[in-house]
């Protein structure tokens, strides 16, 4: 796919690999609007990104848990530049603590944030993606496919996701509309940092990322790359290859390893 004029609007964008994708669609010739909850960041990521692209880059304010903000946000995207080519459904927040000890409130808003947000800006673009034999681009994990310690609720978000845009690709697929899943491993970004806990505040429930964190832009560059040939699912680096396969292989083996690596260690008994 050729991304010249084409109306990509991402959300999440205000930093973190929202911002990188940004940045890569816009290298490759494209118009990107950037949505973000945080208004302020946004806009300031936007203004040093037209200092490149003037005329390529738009900015708003959207709540992706609010369908009503994520339509308006659609209609001004639609107001300024006629359509929508591209969603990058991207917003997302993560929380690490034990369902035992988490809040449903907590499970919920992941929930809203990572699976609803998909959906309302999914709804809102797609009669534009219909017209435009466009492209969905869903930005999940390897949590997306497989259990992971600590991460119930994130885990679950990532999960429907899948379930959703897989279905939805049954669908869309007459109407010319392709539906990329992407699965990262672990990405240097603020959303760990900024991970919720079981009561709502911050995580305290150690953070054991398996294998080496990528830079935002070095991922940003291989998921374009990727999805210009609008594959089902992309699976960026050999750290996801291999998790896809042996969740699916040895199921029973994954969870071992996986369990080992990302659960803290038992307290020491006291004799």
């Amino acid at each position: 796919m050729d991304y010249t004029d084409k109306v990509v609007v991402i959300t999440g964008a205000a930093g973190g690999l929202g911002l990188a994708l940004a940045e890569q669609f816009l290298a490759a010739g494209a118009q990107v609007a950037l949505l973000d909850v945080n208004g302020d960041a946004v806009r300031s990521a936007a203004e040093r990104l037209r200092t490149a692209a003037p005329g390529r880059v738009f900015a708003r304010a959207c709540d992706v848990t609010s369908a009503t903000d994520c339509e308006h946000a659609i209609a001004s995207v639609l107001a300024c530049w006629g359509g929508v080519d591209v969603l990058v459904n991207n917003a997302g927040i993560a929380h690490r603590s034990l369902f035992g000890d988490t809040d449903n409130a907590v499970l919920r808003r992941v929930m809203d944030v990572n699976f609803f947000g998909a959906v309302h800006c999914t709804h809102a673009a797609l009669p534009s993606l219909r017209a435009r034999r466009g492209q969905i681009v869903a930005i999940s994990s390897v949590a997306g496919f497989s259990p992971l310690f600590g991460r119930t609720g994130y885990s679950a978000s990532k999960h429907a996701l899948h379930g959703f845009f897989d279905s939805l690709r049954s669908e869309l697929e007459h109407d010319g509309v392709a539906v990329t899943i992407v699965c990262p491993a672990f990405i240097a970004t603020g959303i760990e940092r900024a991970a919720l806990g079981a009561d709502g505040g911050p995580a305290t429930l150690p953070r054991n990322a398996v294998g080496h964190e990528m830079p935002p832009a070095v991922m940003a560059a291989r998921i374009l790359a990727a999805v210009r040939h609008r594959p089902r699912l992309y699976l960026p680096t050999p750290l996801a290859r291999i998790a896809w396969w042996t969740s699916r292989l040895a199921p029973a083996f994954f969870a071992r390893q996986m369990k080992r690596r990302a659960a803290p260690p038992s307290p020491t008994p006291n004799h």
